[in-house]
């Protein structure tokens, strides 16, 4: 017997904290389909219960994946700082939530604490919090990363351009592109999922992503979103590339199905600095999201708010430009509906912040899942308030390559105009130039791509 816990008369048994740690997850339906949910809410709150209680060097002296079973495991244990875990390790999880939320501790406090924490400590504080602790605490988190340009300030809510096309034609990907940039959407990347993934055409959608932003004089970057080792090919070949991109997932045997190893990553890494175009330091672009280690079989009965949280402690090794979740895009067996889908897209974005990472959020859902376009207003809302440094737009919020829905372009603009927020300084200096915003707002030009063409 590991722990156990009694919650209104009836006593619920542990056997280990891998059990713990997913039992004490918010209803979860990929939990669910891999068997290690908790049953029922008794069970959860006996869960929770057991987890608030776990001081932090018991969770790490109970990995839950052995770092000499799995590299993903050995970069989380190797980043940990001696000096802050030895200050730290008696903490139980409900002292550090409590840390966390205190009124007096500030976002640099948190990024230093975050040193001495594992990604497996991230996520139980995580599952002990509620929607509003996720919020209130990454609020605080100030994570500011330079590629061509800086994003991530306070007051800045930035934005991926995302104008794909469904076979990757490239006047149509520019005429999408020049609507996203009319409502002052794309400052944190020019992003293009392509359709056919082949050196020649990753090389032309970078080619001609990066004339448009050099014809226009554009503060942003540019990145096509293939596989890692075609765009190592296409960089190779002199396509210019500005981010280099990946998906990952939290144990080696999912990066393994993506076709990917640390030891690759740590190749484009050296080619990105060596020939890629930008002239920052933050050179990467992460995607991640929830439960793709369980649709590859790769999760060893680790719950999918863990494994998350481990992405994050793989992304930040090499100091990412951008990373974001896309929060429900795999489908109803891993998020069920609206509600599993906020509550994961809030966890992730906190695990993410804690994590030092510039985090951002594909506010999405598939259109199978129990959700539709105002659950994704209540999750960008509430986003928006908990500080996430960029959002996803694509036309009218759905993506004709893809096929699931995300946040529009004026979805976007709306949301600077509710908080407050302003695109990033640099571009938010490009849109007046063009006479898109005026004294922080849009013109009665914006929303209008001939602004673009007719430049041509």
């Amino acid at each position: 017997m590991y722990k156990k816990a009694t919650v209104l008369g009836h006593t619920y048994s542990f056997h280990h904290l891998k059990e713990v740690m997913a039992k004490a997850n918010e209803e979860r339906s990929g939990d669910q389909l891999a068997g290690i949910s908790a049953e029922n809410m008794k069970e959860r709150m006996a869960a929770k219960s057991v987890l608030a209680d776990l001081t932090l060097g018991e969770i790490r002296n109970s990995p839950l994946l052995p770092p000499e079973q799995d590299e993903v495991s050995r970069v989380i244990e190797e980043s940990v700082s001696t000096p802050v875990y030895e200050r730290i390790k008696n903490w139980s999880v409900a002292e550090l939530r409590e840390y966390i939320l205190n009124d007096e501790t500030t976002g640099s406090d948190l990024l230093q604490l975050s040193e001495g924490l594992t990604s497996e400590m991230i996520a139980a504080a995580a599952k002990i919090m509620s929607n509003l602790d996720l919020i209130q605490a990454a609020s605080k988190i100030e994570v500011i990363t330079h590629c061509q340009t800086k994003i991530g300030q306070k007051g800045v809510l930035s934005s991926r351009a995302q104008p794909n096309h469904p076979s990757d034609h490239l006047p149509g990907m520019r005429v999408s592109l020049y609507e996203a940039l009319s409502y002052g959407i794309g400052d944190a990347v020019i992003g293009i999922n392509p359709v056919i993934d082949t050196t020649d055409n990753i090389y032309a959608l970078l080619v001609e992503t990066k004339d448009i932003i050099d014809r226009f004089a554009i503060p942003t970057q540019n990145c096509v979103l293939s596989h890692v080792t075609t765009q190592m090919r296409a960089i190779e070949k002199g396509a210019p590339a500005d981010l280099i991109f990946q998906s990952l997932a939290g144990t080696q045997m999912g990066n393994e199905s993506f076709g990917i190893s640390i030891p690759l990553l740590e190749e484009a890494n050296s080619l990105i600095y060596d020939k890629g175009t930008a002239t920052g330091p933050n050179r990467w672009y992460f995607e991640t999201g929830q439960g793709s280690e369980l649709s590859s079989e790769a999760h060893f009965g680790i719950d999918q708010v863990t494994l998350e949280s481990r992405c994050y402690g793989l992304a930040r090794k090499f100091n990412p430009f951008i990373v974001n979740t896309v929060v429900g895009f795999i489908g109803p067996e891993y998020l069920y509906d609206s509600k599993q889908v906020i509550r994961a897209g809030l966890e992730d974005h906190f695990m993410g912040k804690m994590h030092g990472l510039p985090m951002g959020v594909d506010v999405c859902y598939t259109n199978h899942m129990r959700a539709d376009q105002n659950d994704m207003d209540t999750l960008s809302t509430l986003l928006s308030a908990a500080g996430v440094n960029f959002v996803i737009g694509v036309p009218m919020a759905d993506d004709c390559m893809l096929n699931y829905q995300s946040l529009s372009f004026h979805d976007i603009a709306t949301l600077r105009s509710i908080f407050h927020l302003s695109p990033a300084p640099e571009f938010e200096k490009w849109l007046e130039r063009a006479g898109i915003m005026r004294n922080g707002a849009l013109t009665k030009s914006a929303g209008d791509p001939t602004l673009f063409m007719n430049k041509v």
